[in-house]
Formats: structure tokens, C-alpha cells, sequence
């Protein structure tokens, strides 16, 4: 199922039931797993894996060399999970370093003219709505990216948070909460989120308690911690919440 028109080079990889459409370009580092559709116009490049039924919409382009000015040559890596959909105009970016990988995760759905800089580690069931991610970013299971937000370099957002559209991220979004402004700042739980995730209303309890003490209280990052710790009771969201904030490096959106 490839169309006269495409251009791949003999040493690509394709799996089983993969459909190429009109002037695509595969290099010959690429490899693509089963069932993967490239509509028309897609260009992939670079040592770029892909797994199982990735839908790919015309004029993106994926596994291009880095835009980082640091880039000194040699073997970069773009992979990418199963099931993603990738739309129109979309760009990911390979590495910068020799033997890094720029990393997407399964049932992602990245939206048309979205960015994927360098080094970026994308996680799974993430929504990138028209958002530009620039390098060294992390974005982790299930978070929302809204319509034409842009994360700065080594940023995150945490798991299932929501960043609202046109916001700018310049600090970390903790896990299950709202970040919305320009510079973003941490608004409140996610709470329609958490239900679809099938939270419970006693964690959610806990989270918004979590986030007062985070946010509202004019603590310090350690006495918000250690108060969370003492009052609120031990659950897998929590847990992970504080060992987010514990691990952050550029501070959070407060």
C-alpha cells in the first residue's frame, strides 16, 4: 500500500499493512512498525523508530536534525510508541547529543502545527493541542497542553495536569492540577481530569488540600511538604505529587 509517488529509501524498514500516500519521504534510518498510516506529504528523517499504528496527516515532519545551535554531529534518535496521532504540520525534532533520543509514548494525540523540540520525553495518553514544547521538556502520562501554549526548556508538567490555552510555561506544572496565564500560574486541582481518570472524591479531597498548602498558605516549599505529610493520608497520587515537587529544578508555576 504505497503510492507511486513516495520516496523511501531501500534501507527503511516498513512493517506489516503500513499505507504510504503521495510524496511521502522515508529515510533509510527509518523504521516503521505495523499498520502505520502516513496520509500524504509526511517526511521522516533520521534514525527514527515508530511503532505499531501511528497515523500521520500531511506535511509533518518528524526525526529532522535538531534546531539546537549546540548540535556537533553525530548518531541522534527520535522514538515514538503505538497509536499516536500525529496531524497536520506537526514538527519533532531529533536529539541534540550523540546517542540521545527525543521520546514519544503510546495514544498521544498531537494536534496540528504542534512542536516537539530536542530531547523531549512525551509520555502517554498526552493531548498537545497546537503546543510548542521546546528541548529537554517533559510532559507526563495524560496531561492536556491547550491550544498554542508553549513550554520552556527543561520544564514539566506533571501527570494528568492541564495547562489552559495560550498560556506560557516558563516553571514546572505539578501533577493533577490547572496552570493557565502568561507566565502560568497553578489555578487549582484538575478536577474533571481526576474524575475521568476515576479518582476518587477522597483523593480529590486530598489534592485540594495538597494545593492549598502548596499555593494559598505563604509556605515554603518544605513546610507545604512536611504539613502534607503529617495531615493528609498516603495515596498513590499524593505520593507522586510530592515527589515531583521534591524533584523540581526550575520551581513551580505558583
Amino acid at each position: 500500500m504505497i503510492h507511486p509517488t513516495a520516496i523511501i529509501d531501500p534501507r527503511a524498514e516498513l512493517g506489516a499493512e503500513c499505507e504510504i500516500g503521495p510524496y511521502c519521504v522515508l529515510g533509510p534510518h527509518v523504521v516503521l512498525g505495523d499498520r502505520c498510516r502516513l496520509h500524504s506529504h509526511v517526511v521522516i528523517e533520521g534514525h527514527t523508530v515508530l511503532g505499531r499504528e501511528n497515523e500521520i496527516y500531511p506535511f509533518a515532519s518528524v526525526g529532522l536534525k535538531t534546531e539546537d545551535l549546540k548540535w556537533r554531529g553525530g548518531v541522534t534518535w527520535t522514538r515514538i510508541g503505538d497509536r499516536n496521532t500525529i496531524r497536520e504540520c506537526v514538527t519533532i525534532n531529533s536529539a541534540t547529543g550523540d546517542g540521545e533520543a527525543t521520546v514519544i509514548g503510546s495514544g498521544n494525540h498531537i494536534t496540528s502545527a504542534s512542536h516537539i523540540g530536542h530531547n523531549t520525553v512525551v509520555g502517554d495518553g498526552v493531548v498537545l493541542a497546537s503546543a510548542g514544547l521546546a528541548g529537554h521538556v517533559i510532559i507526563e502520562d495524560g496531561a492536556v497542553v491547550g491550544g498554542k501554549s508553549v513550554v520552556h526548556q527543561f520544564c514539566r508538567v506533571g501527570r494528568g495536569a492541564m495547562v489552559a490555552g495560550l498560556s506560557r510555561v516558563v516553571q514546572d506544572v505539578p501533577p493533577y492540577m490547572i496552570a493557565e496565564g502568561h507566565p502560568a500560574v497553578t489555578r487549582t486541582i484538575n478536577k474533571v481530569g481526576l474524575a475521568r481518570r476515576g479518582v476518587s472524591d477522597a483523593v480529590q479531597r486530598a489534592l485540594r488540600r495538597a494545593y492549598k498548602l502548596l499555593f494559598r498558605e505563604g509556605l515554603s516549599r518544605d513546610e507545604a511538604l512536611g504539613r502534607i505529610a503529617t495531615e493528609l493520608p498516603s495515596c498513590p497520587e499524593l505520593e507522586h505529587l510530592v515527589a515531583f515537587v521534591r524533584a523540581s529544578k526550575r520551581g513551580l508555576c505558583r
